[in-house]
């Protein structure tokens, strides 16, 4: 093997093979961790793993010297739409949310608003190197919205599902519609692009969703779901669920972050996934992130960012804070018993687990994509900054990439064996067309809703917090004030 020249964007042309040289690979499959080894990509295939690869010629050589492969990442729920008013709710509450969206200005969104908002999400997943975003995209009030949000994925080279919702409709009859029918059944799913769709059980007794949920069965879809959202869809709407028989492998609970064990008891023998949006519900209140009860149960789960309308959609913040929130509530568990922890139940190894495989089971494509292993689809970051002081030593590879790494050292990124970023730059994916796409919706947003409007939903009013009498205060003989 020779010593090769640092390929140039020009380079990686459709079908050339493309080989990492000298990595430490996380396959995320029963090899483990491989040191200074080698990945080859052929097509749109994982063609070789392992040490000193015999390639084709002609192969591109990236130097991968001091770098982290691993597979790309995978978002089981993203409500990419919103991605367009970034951060506008970072002080919401959940409650909050749910009046700006559902019940007073959700009407407002256009077509065009939802694909701006996919766009600059689905470019903002390939450069930080997650691979395949599930677009839990629920304001699509008619087919003509999703074929915008479809069109907007289809744009970036990335691996995308949409979950098809209208939060502004009853699923029991927008998915019972001909409209709607007839559109997913002239959808055709491929490697890159598929389909779900995504409702919540929220009716009560007279579970109306049973026929959203028949409606998904005769159409073969999967299904999306929130649950276990505190104070708005709790153990009943489970137990509804499986009376009826609609609990099994293709369901994936979102949150499911305040429910009881029978619950966790119907999911796990039923198949069922969790995605886990930690930062979501540590902040909006949906409960306590569900990594803790899905260990404890034996389910599996993904992760998932939730929304950029509040938070990022940073995966490698999504595995810090996943690992960091379970062994919290292993150490809350073990001292409100007077004990203490000795060893962490929770390995950096199970965060990137779920960040890869657990995605990869939660969408039914385990066989596909998930780990770097012969055979499966290209889809790959490689972790290299030779700046950044993060960067080295490298001695714990899972751990590195939980709590050390971030998305300023995703260097190369491969989708479906196409290559979508090299030395840390996109290829062929500038940001300006789609800010302005963004720019313009957000005027109008803005616009519609008022400056007044938009700048008090922007900030909430806060209660004023109760003063606590503090016995170790003084009072002075001025005025009688506490000090």
């Amino acid at each position: 093997m020779t010593d090769a020249v640092a390929p140039r964007a020009e380079d990686f042309v459709p079908g050339r093979p493309v080989v990492f040289r000298n990595a430490t690979v996380i396959t995320v499959d029963s090899a483990g961790v491989l040191e200074n080894a080698d990945v080859l990509v052929t097509d749109d295939t994982i063609a070789g793993v392992g040490h000193n690869l015999e390639v084709p010629a002609g192969t591109l050589e990236i130097d991968a010297k001091g770098g982290i492969i691993m597979p790309g990442m995978i978002d089981t729920h993203r409500h990419m739409w919103q991605t367009a008013l970034r951060g506008y709710g970072g002080d919401w509450a959940l409650s909050q949310y749910f009046v700006f969206y559902y019940l007073t200005w959700g009407h407002v969104f256009r077509a065009e608003d939802i694909a701006a908002g996919n766009q600059l999400s689905a470019l903002e997943s390939v450069d930080q190197g997650v691979t395949t975003t599930v677009d839990w995209s629920h304001a699509l009030r008619t087919p003509d919205y999703a074929d915008a949000a479809v069109e907007a994925l289809r744009s970036i080279p990335g691996r995308f599902v949409l979950a098809y919702g209208n939060y502004l409709g009853a699923p029991w009859e927008w998915m019972n519609e001909p409209g709607f029918q007839q559109w997913v059944k002239n959808f055709r799913a491929d490697d890159m692009m598929g389909l779900q769709v995504a409702f919540d059980v929220n009716s009560g007794p007279d579970f109306h969703e049973k026929a959203a949920f028949e409606a998904a069965r005769e159409l073969g879809l999967r299904v999306t779901t929130h649950a276990g959202v505190w104070g708005v869809n709790g153990d009943p709407n489970i137990e509804y669920m499986y009376d009826n028989g609609f609990m099994t492998d293709t369901v994936t609970y979102v949150h499911a972050s305040s429910l009881g064990p029978d619950s966790y008891h119907k999911i796990a023998a039923t198949g069922g996934t969790i995605s886990i949006a930690t930062e979501s519900e540590q902040s909006a209140g949906q409960g306590y992130p569900s990594a803790w009860v899905a260990k404890k149960y034996g389910i599996t789960a993904s992760l998932s960012m939730d929304t950029s309308v509040w938070w990022s959609a940073d995966f490698f913040s999504a595995m810090r804070a996943t690992l960091s929130s379970f062994r919290s509530r292993d150490h809350l568990e073990a001292q409100s018993k007077g004990d203490t922890v000795n060893v962490n139940r929770m390995k950096a190894e199970d965060a990137v687990w779920q960040a890869t495989m657990g995605g990869a089971h939660t969408l039914g494509m385990a066989d596909k994509i998930g780990s770097i292993t012969v055979g499966k689809k290209a889809d790959l970051v490689l972790l290299k900054n030779d700046e950044s002081p993060a960067m080295t030593p490298i001695l714990n590879p899972y751990a590195h990439v939980v709590y050390q790494a971030g998305t300023a050292d995703v260097h190369t990124v491969v989708v479906n064996g196409k290559v979508v970023k090299y030395d840390g730059q996109r290829i062929g994916l500038p940001l300006k067309p789609v800010a302005d796409r963004v720019a313009a919706s957000v005027e109008y947003v803005r616009g519609e809703l008022g400056e007044d409007a938009w700048k008090e939903w922007m900030n909430p009013a806060l209660p004023e917090d109760e003063p606590i009498a503090n016995p170790y205060m003084y009072l002075s003989e001025d005025d009688g004030h506490q000090h």
